[in-house]
């Protein structure tokens, strides 16, 4: 599978960065290709690219303050979950991801 995330806090500093570390390490364990953007205090790093959103099977954004550039994820599934949930639970969220492509290749 492969996920895209994009990461933001508030403050923009430490969560950004752990979210978006828990994240790749969740998705990797589980044997997923993962990219995650994240759009901290010193801008956009790591920045997804348009032919990455096309091969992308989910897309895992935090919801604490608004994601930049959100629109190009149009038409894909998306999984929306707090910052400091995806630092404690990225192996729920990961798995959750997978619930939601079987279900849709069920469809």
């Amino acid at each position: 599978m492969k996920i895209l995330g994009v990461t933001a806090c508030p403050s923009g500093v430490a969560h950004t960065y752990m979210a978006a570390e828990a994240l790749s390490k969740a998705a990797k364990k589980r044997g997923h290709s993962i990219k995650v953007e994240t759009q901290g205090s010193i801008g956009i790093e790591n920045t997804i690219r348009a032919e990455e959103v096309v091969d992308a099977d989910i897309i895992i954004l935090t919801k604490d303050m608004a994601i930049k550039n959100k629109e190009r994820f149009a038409g894909k599934p998306i999984i929306n979950v707090g910052v400091g949930d995806v630092v404690r639970k990225a192996d729920i969220i990961v798995a959750k991801a997978e619930e939601v492509i079987a279900q849709r290749v069920q469809k």
